[in-house]
């Protein structure tokens, strides 16, 4: 019956309105380019619900709005009773540590105030529209009572849902069980992807992780949230059929520290709900949305510089924070050109504070600057390595980034933070403000994805939220279906933030003498490939100093160079699961194509080379050689991409 009603509804607009209305119970708002279209309505009951159609094909099916709050339940019994006027929105902006480096963005955006049974403000609506995404937050209102104003209050629960076609396919990471893997540590959105699965499924028993992607009889659809920040806490969804539910923080995570639900000085905004849409992949990972509805937060207190990082943990893990092997991995930075070293855990105990200082004070006089590891914990697991509870506190935090100051530090990487309450995403926003003060960029791990940050703290770099390269150490499996997380993490992880991976070894083995351990299935190419699919300003790459020598030239050559900011993006050909092809432009504006194969036999394809121009000569790697080939006037080339292979072509 819901389709019915939709399709009825939705034939009534004409192309270009931007606020159409049939009755005081049914109104859309469409994009610029009037092929998107949120059409919200009110049921016979009173609920107050939202659908998507693009073009004439509905991709969101009528979906529940409302809030149920300590000042009242606004699910239902609601009346629209005003539409503001509909307002084109235009903006643009850069950013030095985001995907790419200009934005600019046109929708129209529409609000829309509800009434309770009671005939008193329940919440206001907002919908932004533009020609690739619809997205929408609430306003909640200060409530007039007998005893005086309520001035705050819990949101204890949102009935905001996204009800997915029938015939719907999923591409979505189970959200983890709180307080369980390494020392309690959990969620942090480590989990592997279900490719093209049946809906219906609740994950785990405890839902979805966004960002989350549906393929549709019709399009392909991102769902994500942006803007959040120490006013609310980060969301999940449950599922229950085709009903995708938001969801908040569950009362274990965080040790069991603080409310599930968010707290609200009122009036408030809770951060937008985003919906990307397109015919294919490249809406999707292109979008900007994620920071076209967010502001700075504050001014960077300097002008930082990113850029490409060694590590030595991945490879050589605890045993190799030590003084002398760190020292090696600054002359392995230097002897590359690259900017950082990222000294890992227990540097605090195996280094010293004093020799820390000498370390930092060598790397540079070699041009070379580090990134120190941290444990955020103060209270809510048992991760035992240090430093320890340098982070949780203010008065400890602001001692800590003094001292690293005068060091002469250049950031600092934050691991085991695990939850997405209210009070958690406060300690994220707080770290990143403190160490703004102090001259320090930001890297997290063990923790929630970026909604927006990029654009409001300047001097995040990225958070791991992924399943990434320290479970090529871990785990054989991991390695024997590497290859398919490339296929997702560039489109769906990456289309929503910066995601530190920390991968692109030259090494065969995880291990020191690269003798034994975990063993690398993909190919060299494979590897310069992620390094250019996989995005964060500063990258954490696997080198080793053996791989000076051991690896193949052509691949440390590719490495010395390739950026970590970029200037543009494209997506050009793909299915999650099997195949990428993507293109990123350099701040010079020359252009790298890269692409990988997960699947089990040869892929087999035509690349579009109109990035470049006719008879420019490019570099090929391919089959782990690399080779000169020239710009045809079809401007494609055919390659075949062995399993678990790679092709860059720049």
């Amino acid at each position: 019956m819901k389709n019915i009603l939709l399709t009825v509804l939705a034939s009534t607009v004409t192309a270009g309105t931007l606020l159409g209305q049939t009755d005081a119970n049914h109104y859309e708002v469409t994009s610029p380019d009037s092929k998107l279209k949120a059409v919200i309505t009110r049921t016979a009951d009173g609920k107050i619900q939202y659908a998507v159609v693009l073009d004439k094909d509905t991709v969101m099916q009528p979906s529940d709005l409302g809030l149920n709050t300590s000042i009242g339940d606004f699910r239902s019994g609601l009346r629209i009773v005003k539409a503001s006027e509909a307002q084109t929105v235009n903006d643009s902006y850069s950013l030095t540590n985001g995907k790419k480096k200009d934005f600019s963005f046109s929708a129209n955006e529409q609000t829309f105030s509800i009434q309770d049974k009671d005939n008193r403000p329940a919440w206001d609506i907002t919908f932004h529209v533009d020609n690739n995404n619809v997205a929408f937050r609430y306003l909640v209102h200060q409530r007039k009572g007998r005893g005086g104003d309520r001035m705050a209050c819990l949101v204890n629960d949102e009935s905001s849902e996204f009800v997915l076609p029938v015939g719907t396919t999923t591409y979505i990471c189970p959200q983890m069980t709180p307080q369980t893997g390494f020392a309690r540590t959990a969620p942090s959105y480590e989990t592997y992807y279900e490719y093209g699965a049946e809906m219906g499924k609740n994950g785990h028993g405890r839902g979805y992780t966004f960002p989350a992607l549906f393929k549709t009889p019709s399009a392909w659809v991102m769902l994500c949230e942006t803007g959040v920040d120490g006013n609310y806490c980060a969301s999940r969804l449950e599922c229950k059929e085709n009903h995708y539910k938001v969801a908040y923080p569950e009362a274990t995570e965080f040790g069991g520290v603080g409310t599930s639900a968010p707290g609200l000085m009122l009036p408030a905004y809770t951060p937008w709900r985003t919906i990307t849409v397109g015919r294919d992949l490249a809406p999707i990972a292109e979008t900007s949305i994620m920071w076209d509805l967010v502001k700075e937060q504050y001014k960077p207190s300097q002008e930082y510089k990113f850029g490409k990082s060694t590590w030595s943990w991945v490879i050589r893990m605890d045993n190799s924070c030590n003084f002398d092997e760190q020292k090696e991995y600054i002359d392995l930075a230097a002897a590359l050109g690259w900017q950082f070293v990222l000294v890992d855990a227990w540097w605090d105990t195996k280094i010293g504070y004093d020799k820390m200082k000498e370390l930092s004070a060598y790397g540079a006089s070699k041009g070379i600057g580090l990134f120190l590891w941290y444990n955020s914990n103060g209270y809510w697991n048992d991760a035992p390595q240090g430093p320890r509870g340098k982070m949780h506190r203010m008065i400890d935090r602001r001692k800590e980034m003094q001292w690293l100051k005068e060091a002469g530090i250049k950031g600092l990487k934050v691991d085991f933070v695990g939850s997405d309450k209210q009070q958690t995403i406060q300690m994220y926003e707080d770290i990143l403000a403190d160490a703004n003060e102090y001259g320090l960029m930001v890297i997290f791990h063990g923790c929630t994805i970026p909604r927006g940050w990029e654009r409001m703290y300047p001097n995040f770099v990225a958070c791991e939220a992924a399943r990434v390269s320290e479970n090529l150490a871990f785990s054989q499996h991991d390695n024997d279906i590497e290859a398919l997380a490339a296929t997702i993490l560039p489109i769906l992880r990456n289309a929503i933030g910066n995601m530190d991976f920390g991968g692109s070894t030259l090494n065969k083995h995880y291990s020191k003498n690269n003798q034994r351990g975990t063993e690398r299935k993909t190919s060299d190419v494979y590897a310069l490939a992620t390094a250019v699919l996989f995005q964060s300003p500063v990258q954490n790459f696997a080198l080793t100093p053996n791989n000076l020598t051991d690896a193949p030239a052509w691949a440390v050559d590719f490495m010395r160079t390739v950026p970590t900011c970029w200037k543009d993006l494209k997506w050009l050909q793909g299915t999650p699961g099997k195949n990428l092809v993507m293109a990123r432009q350099d701040l010079e504006g020359k252009w790298t194509i890269a692409g990988v194969n997960a699947d089990k036999v040869p892929f087999k394809t035509k690349i579009d080379l109109s990035l470049f121009e006719v008879g420019q000569q490019l570099s090929l790697y391919l089959n782990n050689e690399v080779k000169t080939i020239k710009v045809n006037k079809k401007k494609t080339i055919e390659v075949i991409i062995p399993s678990n292979g790679g092709v860059v072509i720049k």
